[in-house]
């Protein structure tokens, strides 16, 4: 599909007027050479993407809403081929395996706990898993077990919903890691996060209530009626696409060509052996074969995608062929990183009695998502400016690449690359299809940005809305000094006691990022940086940022599996996701037990562009005035220091 928009690109969509009035504004700001604007087929891309996105929007969300309000064991979806009818027989089954009463309702305070423990579990499983996975079955490539402080790191990881990766997939996890553990937490984590967001709109739309629903009622829907069939149809598709999901051996195969390079001869140290004129001696090696690895990958991968997990199964994540093999692969699964978060913004609508106010956050979201997506596609745009220092000529280079080609996609190009690279960090998912580390300075500032700014835009599934929900906390309270009111949103006062929570679960992962980026530039075990200076900064602030907010991507140019960054980012990770979950179940709490009073003249609405735009300004404002300085000293003066 974005090869046939791509060849189909015959019509110049620029913007001349707005391109020059960009241009010589940066040119006189930061010296930045003007920006080829984007290509026709660029812009069609990145334009089919958003129409197909916001167009199932609405009929999930409205799915996803009947899903959390139907009674137990009925059938959400209807009973569309006996669908729905199997799915209530297995709900009502499991709880009964499980001893789960499920119109018990519980307080925030129980609702938390159960879903500390449940995590808690589900922890100590995937932990036990890696250091024990040598003596475990389901491990043809007889996988050693994993060092401790990486397997910790990884269970956080997956637990949290980050799926930081300090590891190569297919060379350090057997199979069986790969399915029971890291497959089945894309689930389970991802399934926390809608919960407690449920549980937050519960606690919006009830009136004097002091319950805000049953944890273990919503982890099961969430799974079984929303992330299991999807996850099937996906992966069923992908395998379709070329994507590998298999149990054998890794297979090796002759090469069609033969090839043949000098290697380095090491001593038992693994050193270089010199000769007498103290040259490095070399041996010659001819490749006739290549290792292709299998596995369960395309059932991990759709899940991954879908919950907002995004770790790879193979190292290079979805720039790997078997991975992500076709340009209809690679939309698709773009897609699924952003779809469940933009349709929760419709099922919060549904849920709270006045879709407006679902589709003014959709709003608030997807404006903040474009200006960013195309400020990151313009400067990837531009040519690499060190390139052609090295002789690659400048034109030649925007002409034929389109712009900076280093570390992209080849397959798919500089739009699609950037595409998934603005999805990924805007949604808390961590995948990638290109190298962020090889991004212009202010190409890969956006991504950075986008994490910092708490992964409100879109986010992860259930965590990003609720995440917004939190500006907006803000936002009403912010207006309601304006005006001399007590704030409210949707009928519930918004008092100190919200207020209160609301700024720690935003300001937490900031100050994590910020202590944690000043603790590993002051040691020297931080110093694990592929590249010195500002560029070593931003790829150790980039780590920080991820970890805190629960993203799991990287610039990759920092050497992270060491027990330094494996601890300091596993406690980021854990504060992240709970220190922000736990706010938010208070919040839910207190706002069930109150009244819900009528809107009045004085009421402000909170579906309206005038407070579209409010809510932009806090987030916007929040994450400016929190990270300028330390991107100040990262991509902002890595930028002035190219010279154009």
């Amino acid at each position: 599909m974005i090869a046939l928009c791509a060849d189909l690109g015959v019509m110049d969509l620029n913007l001349p007027a707005f391109g020059a009035l960009f241009n010589h504004a940066a040119s006189c700001t930061l010296g930045i050479a003007p920006i080829a604007w984007l290509p026709g087929p660029a812009w069609i891309q990145l334009l089919l993407y958003l129409i197909v996105l916001l167009a199932l929007a609405k009929p999930l969300g409205w799915c996803m809403s009947k899903v959390y309000q139907a009674e137990e064991g009925s059938a959400p979806f209807g009973r569309w081929f006996g669908l729905g009818t199997a799915l209530g027989a297995s709900e009502s089954l499991l709880y009964r395996v499980a001893g789960v009463r499920p119109g018990e309702q519980m307080t925030w305070m129980r609702y938390a706990a159960a879903a500390l423990i449940f995590n808690l579990i589900g922890f100590v499983a995937v932990y036990a898993l890696q250091l024990f996975q040598g003596f475990l079955p389901a491990n043809p490539r007889a996988m050693a077990n994993v060092e401790a402080s990486s397997a910790l790191n990884t269970a956080i990881s997956f637990v949290t919903n980050t799926n930081w990766q300090g590891y190569g997939g297919e060379t350090t996890m057997s199979y069986l890691t790969q399915m029971l553990g890291l497959g089945v937490q894309n689930f389970l984590s991802a399934a926390t996060g809608m919960s407690v967001l449920v549980a937050l709109i519960r606690g919006l739309s009830r009136n004097q209530s002091g319950t805000i629903g049953n944890f273990w009622v919503d982890l099961t829907r969430s799974t079984l009626y929303i992330l299991l069939p999807m996850s099937v149809v996906f992966a069923v598709f992908l395998v379709g696409q070329g994507v590998v999901q298999s149990i054998k051996p890794y297979q090796t195969v002759k090469l069609t060509v033969a090839q043949s390079y000098e290697e380095p001869v090491l001593n038992s140290d693994g050193q270089p052996v010199k000769n007498a004129n103290g040259t490095p001696q070399t041996k010659h090696v001819d490749v006739t074969t290549q290792t292709i690895p299998l596995g369960p990958a395309a059932s991990q991968i759709a899940i991954k995608q879908l919950g907002t997990n995004g770790g790879g199964y193979f190292n290079v994540n979805s720039a790997h062929p078997l991975e992500n093999p076709t340009a209809v692969s690679n939309f698709l699964q773009l897609l699924a990183i952003l779809l469940l978060p933009a349709a929760l913004c419709c099922t919060f609508g549904v849920m709270v009695g006045d879709r407006r106010q679902g589709w003014a956050l959709l709003a608030a979201m997807t404006a903040i998502f474009v200006v960013l997506l195309v400020t990151t596609a313009v400067f990837e745009q531009r040519s690499n400016v060190k390139l052609t220092a090295m002789g690659v000529d400048d034109a030649a280079s925007a002409t034929s690449s389109g712009g900076n080609m280093e570390g992209k996609e080849v397959r798919f190009g500089i739009a699609n690359s950037v595409l998934w690279a603005v999805a990924t960090t805007a949604a808390s998912n961590g995948s990638v299809n290109s190298m962020h580390d090889s991004y212009t300075p202010l190409g890969g500032m956006v991504p950075m940005w986008l994490m910092q700014i708490g992964e409100v835009v879109f986010g992860g599934v259930g965590s990003g809305l609720y995440g917004m929900l939190l500006f907006v906390v803000i936002a009403v309270f912010v207006a309601g000094l304006m005006v001399g009111r007590t704030p409210e949103y949707l009928g519930k006062k918004i008092e100190p006691f919200e207020m209160n929570m609301a700024s720690i679960a935003i300001l937490l992962p900031c100050a994590l990022v910020l202590i944690g980026t000043a603790i590993a530039v002051l040691t020297p075990l931080g110093a694990t940086t592929s590249n010195p200076g500002a560029h070593g900064f931003s790829q150790i602030l980039y780590a920080f940022s991820s970890a805190s907010n629960n993203n799991g991507s990287a610039f990759a140019g920092l050497s992270v599996n060491t027990p330094f960054y494996n601890t300091a980012l596993t406690l980021c990770m854990f504060l992240g996701r709970f220190g922000v979950m736990l706010p938010v179940l208070a919040i839910a709490g207190s706002l069930a037990a109150k009244n819900v009073a009528p809107a009045t003249s004085g009421t402000l609405p909170t579906h309206t562009p005038l407070f579209v735009g409010l809510l932009i300004a806090v987030v916007v404002v929040v994450g400016a005035l929190t990270f300028v300085p330390a991107l100040a000293l990262g991509p902002i003066v890595e930028q002035l220091q190219l010279g154009r």
